[in-house]
């Protein structure tokens, strides 16, 4: 009878206080990354990707990067030119092609952000159709990310198809 009291009362002293523990441990990150592409049409083809959610400090993340070359123009076809880090206008997410999406905690949120300074800072001209372009750059945060993208891919030039390798080299992501 005085065990099944103290297992009682164990069970009683659990219930009341795990949800206080559980108030005062810190709040993880929910920092979603949705990859996109966006094909021809008034637009060059572009890789880019979107992140929403908040952070574990409560900061709300809603922003999107992607890499171009400042002036798009002829001069891309026959060698680098001034590139640009660049944020999407809500309009032109709408009419892209969203291709998978991720979680993210704090500590992988902060890499991306370096990733996209680093990025940003790269001395100029740093856009090159071939070597250093959109897919480059979304392939770079693929990888930090921990997922797998061919480094020999035939689609450099051709996001829609670069993310749907993707895909198919990971099958645990989800569209």
């Amino acid at each position: 009878m005085a065990k099944q009291f103290f297992v009682m009362l164990r069970l009683r002293f659990i219930a009341v206080l795990l949800p206080l523990f559980l108030a005062t441990m810190p709040a993880q990150a929910q920092v979603n990354v949705t990859f996109y592409s966006h094909d021809f049409g008034k637009n060059f083809p572009h890789a880019f990707f979107v992140l929403k959610g908040k952070l574990s400090n409560g900061q709300n993340v809603d922003t999107s990067f992607g890499f171009t070359a400042v002036n798009i123009s002829p001069g891309i076809l026959w060698g680098s030119v001034k590139g640009k880090v660049e944020t999407a206008k809500p309009k032109y997410i709408a009419n892209s092609n969203p291709h998978f999406t991720v979680t993210v905690a704090d500590d992988k949120y902060r890499d991306l952000m370096a990733l996209v300074a680093k990025w940003r800072n790269m001395p100029q001209k740093s856009y090159s159709l071939n070597k250093r372009n959109c897919v480059h750059f979304a392939s770079e945060a693929i990888a930090l990310l921990g997922y797998r993208f061919n480094p020999k891919t035939d689609f450099w030039k051709k996001p829609r198809s670069f993310m749907e390798e993707v895909l198919k080299l990971n099958p645990g992501l989800k569209k």
